[in-house]
């Protein structure tokens, strides 16, 4: 069964790289996720994720990247090239605009890496990033086992801090299923 996957919104805005990457891919297996960022050229620490996930937390990330991706990007192709996915992506995010293209490889089993390369044209500089707006970004994700005792299906931990994706999305207000203004 195909579906989309997101990787976090808290992940996503913490590299500052623009459009969240929702894609249409596999699911991911049950239990507890090791997610690592690598920007390169860039001197901002990336820090590493944890999620724990299950089929109805990871289709609730699923609905939460579809609705960005609705909102902000014009274009989105993604062809599957055997096991590979690749992805085009061009994504207005404030004043910028975000061109993108994505490679996924892996098995969602165990692990599955994307390279990201993107340029970012208008809108203001952004810290951290080269003075032209390209970037590459390395997203390696590994499956650990089972969730910890103290983990529930949707939390994510980033920086030792942890939030559940019911959460977040209770937080905001454009998110499917989130609070109304």
């Amino acid at each position: 069964m195909r579906k989309r996957l997101m990787l976090p919104i808290a992940i996503i805005a913490v590299s500052g790289t623009g459009p969240a990457i929702a894609l249409d891919l596999p699911a991911r297996k049950a239990g507890l996720w090791e997610i690592t960022m690598t920007m390169e050229g860039r001197n901002i620490p990336m820090p590493t994720a944890q999620h724990c996930i299950d089929a109805e937390t990871d289709k609730l990330m699923s609905s939460i990247g579809g609705e960005m991706r609705k909102d902000v990007c014009s274009k989105q192709d993604v062809q599957q090239v055997g096991n590979t996915y690749v992805v085009d992506s061009v994504c207005k995010i404030g004043s910028g605009t975000t061109t993108s293209h994505a490679v996924v490889s892996g098995d969602f089993n165990s692990a599955y890496t994307v390279k990201v390369t993107s340029k970012r044209e208008g809108g203001p500089p952004m810290p951290g990033m080269p003075a032209d707006g390209s970037s590459s970004m390395s997203i390696d994700a590994k499956w650990l086992g089972a969730c910890a005792a103290d983990q529930k299906p949707g939390d994510m931990i980033i920086s030792g801090r942890k939030i559940n994706i019911r959460d977040l999305q209770n937080m905001m207000p454009a998110m499917p299923g989130g609070a109304k203004k």
